[in-house]
């Protein structure tokens, strides 16, 4: 059994104190009156909000007549068995349950009052991780997402932070950042910034960084990076130092995650990181002017990338916290997907979905997107997985950027795309999209003049090929047979007949 720490451990024994007491058919005051303690106090431990010091330990199990050893074993009876299993679940233990209005009282009370079907709650998230491959660490950035959800992915504190700590820094809010202004400051916080030392470890250069804790403390970052890459990792160190972040990972691209508090100030910094990069103020200023148009311009787009010189991803992700916010358009989704080996797959990587678009997504899926979204269709242009184009003739530097009308036909749900495309920095062979995506509402039509652009190509699409209702005559893009779709309506049809049976028998 893992050790129990803390308030795990004064609930767990208060609940064995109470359950010895109980079969032994003493009250409070009875033990009261053995112990010459409170009944007040005795309830407290009960309720796992102190722990008794050792000598009133001894005089519990002295009125109990139970062996000390055996008073304060962790050995529990079957009724708290369903107890330690779920202090015990690596998922109830990771789980920011806190998040979500719920402590660990909530849980304990759970199993307490009905242990078989706590016990049993437990065994099948087990089993559900075990069968479907997930982690805890799947669980815990779905939370992250909900979180971001919560706050429409904008963070006003953080925002105040980076303008709080430019002023303080005399660090300009012009964009861009220099490069080396940035470097200076991460020294004055305490970290040297490395970009040779990672060259010297041929295994690590799938890494884009790695942190060595030391005096001073180091960050070795990958040269084969893009300078706006390196600028974002370190303007995330700084994020770490400023909001004094503790929980950090030691490389990028995560290896091992080690709780959630790990995940969510990894958030926080690199939050500050982009904020620190992209002003707010400066980029709703250009948002307007772009919005203004009444045209589509993928190259006026790209000038305000350029502008702030930053990666494609991290300018379309800066729009999902700041559109929301500051333009009232909060149906919105960011996704981030890239080729593979495998012939004809495409890997959702990452995923921030802020609208009522039901997207299937999630570990191991093994259904194909369908492939006139706008994002899969520019991937499936790289020639799919080992791209036959060179780097140089792709331009890495230089995203390709479009736009496309998407009418889910499913959902009746009709969303903007803006998707770009380019080669990943430290792979050129795989090809990464991102796509912001917004349902086109009346906020939206209203505030982007140019959303009916007659130059913009519109697609009928659907969520995935195996539940598209779509005639195979009626798309030639279609990747696989539609055998989701087609069981539903196998099992509708079944349902038709039976109500037919009945009604015909009664």
């Amino acid at each position: 059994m893992k050790s129990i720490s803390g308030e795990y451990l004064k609930l767990l024994f208060g609940l064995k104190l109470k359950q010895v007491r109980q079969d032994k058919k003493l009250s409070l005051k009875n033990i009261s009156e053995k112990t010459h303690l409170s009944v007040s106090y005795l309830s407290e431990i009960e309720s796992g909000k102190k722990y008794p010091k050792p000598e009133k330990l001894i005089t519990l199990s002295q009125a109990l007549e139970i062996p000390f050893d055996e008073l304060v074993s962790m050995n529990v009876g079957k009724t708290l068995n369903p107890l330690m299993e779920l202090l015990e679940s690596p998922l109830i233990r990771e789980f920011p349950f806190q998040m979500f209005g719920i402590n660990i009282r909530n849980l304990i009370d759970l199993a307490t009052n009905s242990p078989h079907k706590s016990g049993a709650l437990v065994r099948t998230l087990s089993e559900f991780m075990r069968s479907y491959d997930m982690r805890v660490e799947h669980f815990l950035f779905a939370a992250l997402r909900s979180y971001q959800k919560y706050h429409k992915n904008y963070f006003e504190d953080i925002e105040k932070e980076v303008v709080s700590f430019q002023k303080s820094c005399g660090l300009s809010s012009s964009p861009p950042i220099s490069y080396d202004e940035l470097k200076k400051v991460a020294k004055s916080l305490g970290c040297e910034i490395d970009i040779d030392s990672l060259s010297n470890y041929p295994e690590l250069l799938s890494l884009r960084s790695v942190f060595v804790e030391g005096d001073p403390d180091k960050l070795l970052i990958n040269p084969k990076l893009l300078p706006s890459q390196k600028a974002f990792i370190i303007g995330r160190e700084i994020g770490y130092r400023v909001l004094k972040l503790k929980n950090r990972p030691k490389t990028s691209s995560w290896i091992k995650i080690e709780s959630f508090d790990q995940i969510l100030d990894n958030f926080k910094a690199s939050y500050f990181s982009g904020a620190l990069h992209i002003s707010q103020k400066d980029l709703v200023k250009d948002l307007q002017k772009f919005f203004s148009q009444k045209t589509w311009k993928p190259d006026h787009l790209l000038e305000i990338m350029h502008k702030y010189q930053v990666t494609p991803e991290m300018f379309l992700y800066r729009l999902s916290q700041i559109i929301p916010k500051h333009f009232g358009i909060d149906e919105i989704y960011y996704l981030r997907f890239s080729t593979s080996d495998e012939p004809d797959r495409y890997h959702l990587t990452k995923e921030l979905n802020m609208s009522p678009l039901g997207m299937p997504s999630g570990i191991n899926l093994r259904e194909h997107y369908c492939r006139r979204w706008l994002a899969i269709s520019q991937l499936k242009d790289t020639g799919c997985g080992k791209s036959s184009h060179k780097p140089s003739e792709k331009k890495p530097n230089i995203p390709i950027i479009d736009a496309q009308r998407s009418r889910f036909i499913d959902q009746g749900l009709d969303i903007f795309n803006i998707s770009t495309v380019r080669p990943l920095i430290l792979n050129n062979q795989v090809f990464s999209s991102m796509t912001i995506g917004f349902v086109i509402t009346d906020k939206f039509k209203k505030t982007v003049k140019f959303w009916n652009d007659s130059s913009i190509l519109d697609a009928e699409v659907n969520e995935t090929c195996e539940r598209c209702c779509l005639k195979e005559e009626h798309c030639s893009e279609r990747a696989s047979e539609s055998k989701i779709y087609a069981k539903k309506e196998k099992i509708k049809t079944r349902e038709i007949h039976l109500n037919q049976l009945f009604d015909d028998f009664t």
